[in-house]
């Protein structure tokens, strides 16, 4: 059971992944600051919703993992999507994303 729930809450939420696609710089997005990779992934010939939000640079780089449940049927129409809701979850919440990640003194 716990199996079951991990994995909608990977498909859900910012939970941990594993990449299945490579950063790309020409897609990469900047937006208040943080930097969006549109990285949708393939799966039983669709597209799922993924992008990394990236705030800071080198040591002090922290990501957030976005995966939704929308499918598409096109990479390109996923990343633009992905970046669509990348935003409106830093408009929501901005650098709040990264709260469980940063230390607290």
């Amino acid at each position: 059971m716990s199996g079951f729930l991990s994995r909608i809450g990977s498909i859900f939420g910012g939970a941990k992944r594993e990449q299945s696609a490579v950063r790309r710089d020409e897609e990469m997005v900047v937006y208040q600051d943080l930097r969006i990779y549109p990285m949708p992934i393939p799966e039983g010939g669709q597209w799922r919703l993924a992008a990394t939000i990236v705030m800071g640079t080198g040591e002090e780089e922290l990501e957030y993992a976005l995966v939704r449940a929308d499918v598409f049927s096109s990479r390109d129409d996923a990343a633009s999507y992905s970046i669509r809701k990348a935003k409106q979850i830093i408009d929501e919440q901005g650098e709040k994303l990264f709260a469980d990640k940063t230390t607290q003194p």
